[in-house]
Order: C-alpha cells, then structure tokens, then sequence
C-alpha cells in the first residue's frame, strides 16, 4: 500500500460519486489525494492509482502528464505558479516571475537549494483582472501581488518549509 488509509478512504469517496462503470471519472481527484499525501505523482503512485481505482494505468498516466497541476518529479514543500499568459503579461505578471526569479535564485521548474520553493509558469487562473496572481501548492491563489506582498509571502513560505 503507498497511500495511507485515510486517502484510500478519500478516493473511495470520491469513486462513490459515479457509477460502477465511470470509475475513471474519479482519476483527477485521486491523483489530487495522492499527491496531496506524497507531493508528487511517481510511476509507482501513478499504478496504484490505476490500480485501486480499477482502471488502466496508461489512464492514469495520461491524466496525470496532461494536467501542470500533476508533478511527475519532486517538487519542494511549497510550489508557487505564476501566472504569464497574456492577460496576466499585460499586468506585470512577467515582471513578477522575474521578481520572483531573482529573489529566489532560481528559474521556472527550479527548486531552490534548501528544498522549500518550487516556482513554475502557469496558464490562466481565471483572476486576470487581479493580476499578478500566484498560485501556491495548487489551492491557495494570491492575487494584486506587489513586490512587498511576494516579500513578505515568500518569507512566510521558508519559514513554514524550515518549522
């Protein structure tokens, strides 16, 4: 067993929501659980996924490399996607991924040395009018995100990664 007990109870939640033969519909939120549990998705966690859920692993595969919210390779604790499609550009959106990149030294599927941050480019989170918007970890966004908000996000992010 590679997932504990309480996600194998969370995806079998989830697959109670479809009917016994749409089983696959219940993939995205079981990869979500698993990662969620490990913070990345690898071959093994990818198969007993298919596994448990009863479905082919090229199935699982597929929806776990189509979709950037899925890490098929280690990240670090705290994953911060920002936000550079157009409407996003045109709103200091690239300006902040640069920002981003110098404070932390590192580019767009770096992790910085320590192990705490991941950065990544992300398409359209639906807030363009917000802009710049950052995603951390996939669930918490940070929009209108000024020099001074990214400061004081990313200090909180490393100090809750060493604690």
């Amino acid at each position: 067993m590679l997932l504990s007990e309480q996600a194998y109870t969370k995806i079998d939640k989830e697959l109670a929501k479809y009917p016994a033969d749409q089983r696959s519909s219940a993939i995205m939120s079981s990869l979500r659980i698993a990662q969620e549990e490990h913070g990345w998705l690898s071959s093994d966690l990818v198969a007993e996924v298919a596994r448990y859920i009863g479905v082919e692993p090229i199935a699982v595969q597929e929806v776990a490399t189509f979709y950037n919210m899925f890490e098929m390779k280690p990240v670090g604790k705290f994953k911060v996607t920002v936000c550079t499609n157009l409407p996003c550009a045109l709103r200091d959106g690239v300006k902040t991924a640069e920002y981003i990149k110098e404070k932390l030294g590192i580019g767009f599927n770096e992790t910085t040395p320590d192990g705490a941050i991941t950065l990544k480019e992300g398409e359209c989170m639906g807030a363009c009018g917000d802009s710049p918007v950052l995603l951390v970890n996939n669930h918490h966004m940070c929009v209108r995100m000024s020099q001074e908000k990214i400061d004081e996000m990313l200090a909180d992010l490393i100090k809750e990664a060493k604690a």
